[in-house]
């Protein structure tokens, strides 16, 4: 197990309504959507277990006692310092993230209780601090789930790749490490998507950094992407990296 000595505790964002896939969020939050047996929560912080995080801050919202009752049933997640903290029915990310500050220690990371992906965290973390980074966002090319169209000026396809990209277009992936001096560009007195007016303001600091990450990571946006996902944790997932 690799293990990390600067940071050790991860919020997962988990309290958004989840409506675009609504044939299982009717009935539960998003994060307990499960990927064969077991919840994508689960998943992903069984990622951040194997690289050594020992506090998980779980933001919790919509149907939140039903990720709160799993973790408290929960034998294998017992002796961790987990937290699930109600943090609004609809609030935005910045404005869930502002409402656990006070367990947060100067950096921490951060991300969304709906995607999975192999992200190094080790490197991840040098990376922000190699860089004196407040806000460092791994960024990830997303596969095209219709096909990829390679034209030229003149608009005569040049080529077509099934499910490919043939352009890095980054686009942000979540899985995000942060300095806590970020959360003084939140406004404590509206509610804030984090993406939105505090990166504006972020941004203008010069200390924003991505870190590229070129292997895998996938959502589950869709019923579609769900599926997708229980396909591949029957074969070998590449987001699997723990032995047990």
């Amino acid at each position: 197990m690799s293990k990390i000595s600067k940071i050790n505790t991860v919020v997962i964002l988990a309290g958004g309504l989840g409506t675009r896939l609504a044939e299982e969020t009717q009935k539960k939050p998003k994060p307990m959507v499960k990927i064969g047996s077991k919840p994508i929560i689960w998943h992903i912080i069984k990622h951040y277990k194997y690289y050594g995080f020992k506090n998980i801050i779980i933001c919790a919202g919509y149907k939140g006692y039903m990720i709160k009752k799993f973790f408290f049933n929960s034998k294998e997640f017992k002796s961790e310092n987990l937290k699930v903290i109600n943090t609004g029915l609809k609030s935005l990310t910045a404005t869930r993230l502002k409402k656990v500050e006070k367990y947060l220690p100067d950096h921490f990371c951060l991300t969304y209780g709906d995607a999975v992906s192999n992200v190094n965290l080790n490197n991840l973390i040098r990376f922000h601090f190699k860089k004196k980074s407040i806000f460092t966002m791994t960024g990830i090319v997303p596969i095209s789930k219709y096909g990829s169209i390679k034209f030229n000026k003149n608009d005569q396809i040049l080529n077509f790749m099934e499910k490919r990209d043939f352009s890095k277009n980054y686009v942000s992936g979540g899985y995000f490490v942060l300095n806590k001096k970020i959360l003084k560009f939140i406004n404590k007195n509206r509610d804030e998507m984090l993406e939105k007016t505090p990166i504006v303001k972020i941004l203008k600091t010069k200390k924003m950094f991505i870190y590229k990450h070129n292997s895998f990571w996938q959502c589950m946006d869709t019923l579609r992407d769900k599926l997708y996902l229980d396909e591949l944790w029957k074969k070998k997932p590449k987001w699997k990296i723990w032995k047990k």
